[in-house]
């Protein structure tokens, strides 16, 4: 092999490590989580045949816009990652992206998902999705360091994914997309306090003050928990109710949230690690699974 070759090879291999330290920034799996959300919310807002052209344009449109509030969020947060073992080695704290280039990188491509949403897809869809970038970056973010209360407010963003894939369909709100944001508010916040519980040692390390680290009996976050999971039940089943989805998705839903509240519970009871595991668990499996019978069984109009 010759020294010109061996530089070439060496070239592609540290631009495709450049490329995955990129991509590393917008969070995929979370940006996946977020399309899927944002996919159901456009099925369920369209009418019998959604408009395949326009669907597409929102789903780029939200996958950039998310991946770019992501990379500013990491941008915002680089220092406080550095002193957490479950993200020091993320590419800003481990030093092989520079603060700037994260920050021009997370601005761009927020720039561009907003603005194929707004001149692509509709001004609404856009406006929203505007709000998910503000609440996210200039809110939840900053409210992360002074207060526990930072878990309800970055529920608010988490929650608007489907808004915008309903109002990208129609055009306008409606009930339907304020009951998709009620369940996935209340779906956020034990998924939040599991995740907090399981870390809450590298939360106090990074001076976080999550519930679990302001008061580590668990008692406050039991209870949050099971509030929050006993609303969802009772709200999961309002697509039924308010003629959005259909039977099958009423006897799912119901079934789903009695699961998910019996780890709620389990955890408030035991308050251990292992339960605020099976609670994050039954929130990765309750909400994919809840939102694809929803769209399955969709009531046509």
């Amino acid at each position: 092999m010759t020294v010109r070759t061996e530089t070439l090879h060496f070239g592609r291999t540290q631009a495709r490590r450049r490329g995955a330290d990129f991509l590393a920034l917008t969070k995929p799996r979370l940006v996946l989580m977020v399309l899927v959300t944002t996919l159901v919310g456009f099925y369920l807002g369209s009418g019998s045949a959604p408009d395949y052209a326009r669907m597409l344009a929102t789903l780029l449109g939200t996958a950039l816009a998310a991946g770019g509030t992501l990379a500013l969020n990491q941008f915002q947060e680089r220092e406080l990652d550095a002193r957490m073992e479950r993200t020091r080695l993320r590419p800003l704290p481990d030093g092989r992206i520079q603060p700037l280039e994260a920050l021009a990188f997370g601005a761009a491509i927020t720039a561009a998902g907003l603005l194929l949403l707004v001149l692509a897809v509709n001004a609404l869809s856009g406006l929203v999705a505007a709000v998910v970038v503000g609440t996210y970056c200039f809110l939840y973010t900053p409210l992360k360091r002074k207060t526990s209360l930072c878990s309800v407010v970055g529920a608010v963003p988490g929650a608007l994914p489907p808004v915008i894939g309903w109002v990208a369909a129609r055009g306008e709100f409606g009930l339907g997309a304020w009951v998709l944001f009620a369940i996935l508010f209340l779906w956020q916040i034990p998924h939040a306090l599991a995740i907090a519980r399981l870390y809450r040692e590298d939360f106090a390390r990074a001076g976080l003050p999550l519930l679990p680290v302001l008061e580590p009996d668990g008692r406050s976050t039991g209870r949050q928990v099971v509030s929050h999971c006993l609303a969802l039940l009772a709200v999961s089943l309002l697509p039924t109710l308010t003629g959005l989805a259909g039977s099958i998705y009423f006897v799912t839903a119901l079934g789903l949230g009695v699961a998910f509240l019996t780890c709620g519970i389990a955890l408030a009871v035991s308050r251990t690690a292992v339960a605020a595991r099976r609670l994050l668990a039954a929130s990765l499996v309750y909400l994919p699974a809840l939102l694809v019978v929803m769209a399955l069984d969709k009531v046509r109009f």
